[in-house]
């Protein structure tokens, strides 16, 4: 009687032992065989969810065919505690073992924003808190022209706004330190700060990459000669304040209206830069070419025609006025 139990015992222990054996053997095939999309997806896992959570959300998406298979899975490989919230692509028929890989990498997808050049700090911030992915608010004080580097950045589902910010900050401190270290000996410029100012300047005054050393060299000739500047963009500033882009052309009354930032009233550079200012610019104001020109006005060609005399000035308004009266008849 009792070899008789014992051997049904072992029978049992046996029996038990292969369907065991085989029960995972085919849930680790499962866990490894290729998994149901079609075509790569991308899932943003947000933060907070457990494991069970997870795999629910990747079943319901279609990115896997059993939460519970992928749960046991996942703690059999010790990945568990290590799955990270974030934006994952997972490619088409990623088995379950590959998901959880790449949740557990922490390799999220990366997302681009570019701020262009010439913007005012609050058209960036107009920019960056319409950006989808990025959380949490930025102190107005760090929304102040000059102190951001316009560039591509790029960033991950559910970093903060604040620390995009900052990254434009310190980019902006490292390109200045760099360029200024580099500048002419001919510069009129006493500091860094002054370069900044400068550049934001050159930004406004032309987007033709060819122009903004020729330009600096104005700038810098009419500095050394005490000369005002007579920028038109700095006096559009002290209208505005800076806080709107102004949708109408400047009138005598502006050009006349007293203003830290009118520099057809004050000379030399005014108190604070007008706008964000690229690296492009940052170097020509730093690194102008030697001209005897003083003067330029808009060509009608996107560019702009330089002179060195006031008279030769002159015949290019007069060339530009009428250009603008064409225009203006065939509306």
């Amino acid at each position: 009687m009792r070899r008789t139990v014992v051997r049904m015992l072992l029978v049992l222990s046996a029996i038990f032992l292969i369907f065991g054996t085989a029960t995972f053997l085919i849930a680790k095939d499962h866990f490894l065989r290729p998994g149901p999309l079609q075509t790569s997806m991308t899932i943003i896992i947000e933060r907070g969810g457990g494991v069970g959570k997870i795999a629910a959300y990747l079943k319901d998406a279609g990115v896997i065919e059993n939460a519970v298979l992928f749960r046991l899975g996942v703690r059999y490989e010790g990945l568990a505690s290590k799955l990270k919230a974030g934006e994952y692509v997972f490619p088409a028929h990623a088995s379950m073992r590959s998901v959880a890989a790449i949740i557990a990498s922490g390799k999220t997808v990366k997302r681009r924003l570019t701020i262009a050049e010439g913007l005012l700090a609050v058209q960036i911030k107009k920019i960056v808190l319409a950006v989808p992915g990025l959380t949490g608010e930025v102190p107005e004080s760090y929304w102040q022209d000059g102190t951001l580097l316009p560039e591509t950045y790029f960033y991950s589902y559910g970093d903060s706004r604040l620390s995009v910010i900052k990254r434009m900050q310190e980019q902006l401190k490292k390109v200045l330190s760099r360029t200024w270290a580099q500048r002419s000996t001919s510069v009129q410029l006493k500091s860094p700060e002054e370069a900044l100012i400068l550049a934001s300047i050159i930004e406004k005054e032309t987007g033709k990459a060819s122009e903004r050393a020729h330009i600096s060299g104005v700038f810098h000739n009419r500095l050394r000669r005490r000369m005002p500047l007579q920028s038109d963009p700095t006096v559009v500033y002290g209208v505005t304040n800076g806080k709107r882009v102004l949708n109408r052309p400047l009138t005598k009354a502006d050009l006349r209206t007293p203003s830290p930032y009118n520099t057809y009233l004050n000379n030399g550079l005014p108190p604070a830069p007008i706008a964000n200012a690229g690296l492009a610019a940052i170097r020509a104001a730093v690194m102008p070419i030697t001209t005897t020109d003083l003067y330029f006005v808009a060509d009608g060609k996107g560019g702009h025609a330089f002179a060195r005399t006031h008279r030769e000035h002159n015949r290019n308004v007069a060339k530009w006025r009428k250009i603008q009266r064409k225009v203006r008849d065939r509306k």
